[in-house]
């Protein structure tokens, strides 16, 4: 017992979020728990919440998993499996079976998200009519596959700002528009007017483009293993689906299309299916 509790202490207070490119520890809420899985000198790992597969990556002789924690995640232990394979002969050559799991556990604190209250001259992207419903539960079923992807390359996750501009509207934001209570921010804007370029913050292939009822014209990018980030309200794309992309090329342009206010980019990060605040992979502030 006295050594899971140690486990639990350097898991909520490990500095370890900006080393070797990786996202920030942040075990709360919206956040990510960057979790030592032990020497490289292991076989490679696999590490799981519950059915959820989750990142992991190598960085200066260690392996780490990456955990996305759900806004809606109460204070407490999330428990992590985590397996190590070893190589075994099959009638096709070899493969890696997977070991006996060892049992990691994350102590999520608490965070309180504040307020933001918006009005939105369109009274549709509020209150949308039966018309709109019908599309917007169509275009949830598109989104909601492209955010459970997870393909196999490790992901790069020291991710630039993908637009030149002061933050606004950070994640979390817990949001009333029009005087109605809606979804928290699940992204993080970028205050630049239109037409300026987006850029990719890492590379990785375009998942998905499209024009959708809130987000507008909106970018995927799949970095691998279950990490996706999105670029909402565009007035331009210029990617097309499957592309690759590299660090730094042009996505598109900033707009105002969707349910905005006025221009901006709205950048949302998932990680294993979970959106999680995009600060935490752009290093220590």
């Amino acid at each position: 017992m006295k050594l899971r509790h140690a486990l639990l202490l350097a898991l909520a207070l490990s500095p370890i979020g900006n080393a070797f490119a990786l996202p920030q520890h942040s075990p709360v809420p919206g956040g990510v728990a960057v979790i030592d899985l032990g020497p490289a000198s292991q076989p490679t790992p696999t590490a799981r919440w519950g059915e959820q597969a989750l990142a992991v990556v190598k960085g200066k002789g260690r392996w780490y998993a990456l955990l996305g924690i759900p806004l809606d995640t109460l204070p407490g232990e999330m428990e992590i499996s985590v397996f190590f394979g070893s190589t075994v002969g099959t009638t096709t050559g070899t493969a890696l079976a997977p070991s006996v799991a060892t049992i990691k556990y994350v102590a999520v604190r608490v965070k309180n998200y504040p307020e933001q209250r918006l009005t939105i001259k369109d009274k549709r992207k509020v209150e949308p009519n039966p018309e709109d419903l019908a599309r917007i539960e169509r275009e949830r079923e598109t989104t909601e596959a492209v955010k459970r992807r997870f393909s196999p390359p490790a992901p790069a996750t020291n991710f630039a700002l993908p637009a030149s501009g002061p933050l606004s509207s950070r994640f979390g934001l817990r949001r009333i528009f029009n005087g109605l209570p809606r979804n928290p921010h699940a992204g993080l804007d970028v205050a630049v007017g239109t037409g300026a370029p987006i850029k990719a913050p890492a590379d990785g292939v375009v998942a998905n483009t499209g024009d959708y009822f809130f987000n507008g014209n909106t970018v995927f990018i799949d970095h691998g293993q279950g990490l996706i980030s999105a670029y909402m309200h565009l007035s331009r794309i210029d990617v097309r689906h499957g592309q690759p992309v590299k660090k730094g090329e042009i996505l598109g342009a900033v707009g105002a299309t969707g349910r905005v206010t006025g221009p901006h980019l709205h950048w949302a990060v998932i990680l294993n299916n979970t959106p999680v605040d995009p600060e935490l992979f752009l290093g220590q502030p």
